[in-house]
């Protein structure tokens, strides 16, 4: 009965961070560009009392062995990289990628960071920055007498020059595509690093070889869909619920006996 208190235990835990992962995903509902998170589970070691095909008599195997668990645990928490919705915000400096690819983001250590956020602003020189400020790489400096900013969806930036002075070309976004997005380092910010898991990023022009294209004056909203997420939650409930209860039960039978035997 000891065992059962620990089983129940690890369902408790388990079940625990589930909602921790939840509750992330339901506080970045609104977060431009965040992908929902889902927590991956796995059952631990068994306790192998009775092999299956061991020998029962000289002529007759078990046909199934005896083999009790000890419990669960969450061995991982993966994105999902579904496309989120398109916002329409008309704000020339607001891109959106369509399909697959991430933005660069210098960071202020020089490192490359990746991001699906591309709510970008002005710095004090013109460069396009993201909302804390990290610049856009490759980097694109707005001239102060520009009219217009027009952002294609291959990635070229233009600009059209006041009092007539015509169109000018400023550089071409370029954006990051990974063999495993899912294996990308969280780090806050709406950014992400590369890791082993991910694979080295391959730097490619907006709508080539699997990258997706630009739409400018449009956010990608968070792929955390409210719904389902509340389903989940109350999934993880009844489950820690029911974890609790068999702890319960299980110390209920202990006390019988220490008051009958």
């Amino acid at each position: 009965m000891d065992a059962a208190l620990w089983v129940s235990k690890t369902g408790l835990d388990a079940q625990q961070t589930r909602m921790n992962v939840i509750s992330n995903n339901l506080a970045n509902v609104n977060t431009t560009g965040f992908k929902r998170d889902r927590a991956i589970f796995e059952d631990l070691l068994y306790q192998n009392i009775r092999h299956a095909g061991g020998q029962t008599t000289v002529n007759t195997q078990a046909p199934t062995g005896l083999m009790l668990g000890t419990g669960t645990k969450i061995v991982a928490t993966e994105k999902l990289h579904a496309q989120g919705n398109m916002i329409n915000t008309q704000n020339p400096l607001d891109v959106a990628i369509m399909g697959d690819g991430f933005f660069q983001i210098a960071q202020q250590d020089g490192t490359i960071a990746y991001t699906r956020d591309g709510s970008f602003k002005l710095s004090a020189t013109g460069q396009l920055v993201t909302s804390t400020g990290f610049l856009l790489q490759p980097e694109i400096v707005i001239p102060n007498n520009a009219a217009s900013v027009s952002i294609g969806r291959d990635g070229a930036v233009s600009v059209e020059l006041v009092g007539g002075g015509g169109q000018q070309v400023l550089g071409q976004i370029q954006i990051s595509r990974f063999v495993n997005p899912s294996g990308l380092k969280p780090l806050g910010n709406n950014l992400m690093a590369a890791s082993a898991s991910s694979g080295a990023p391959q730097l490619l022009q907006p709508g080539v070889n699997g990258a997706g294209v630009l739409n400018q004056g449009s956010l990608e909203s968070s792929n955390v869909n409210v719904v389902e997420e509340m389903v989940n939650m109350i999934e993880t409930q009844r489950a820690y619920e029911i974890n609790s209860k068999t702890i319960s039960s299980v110390d209920g039978m202990l006390k019988y006996l220490n008051q009958n035997l």
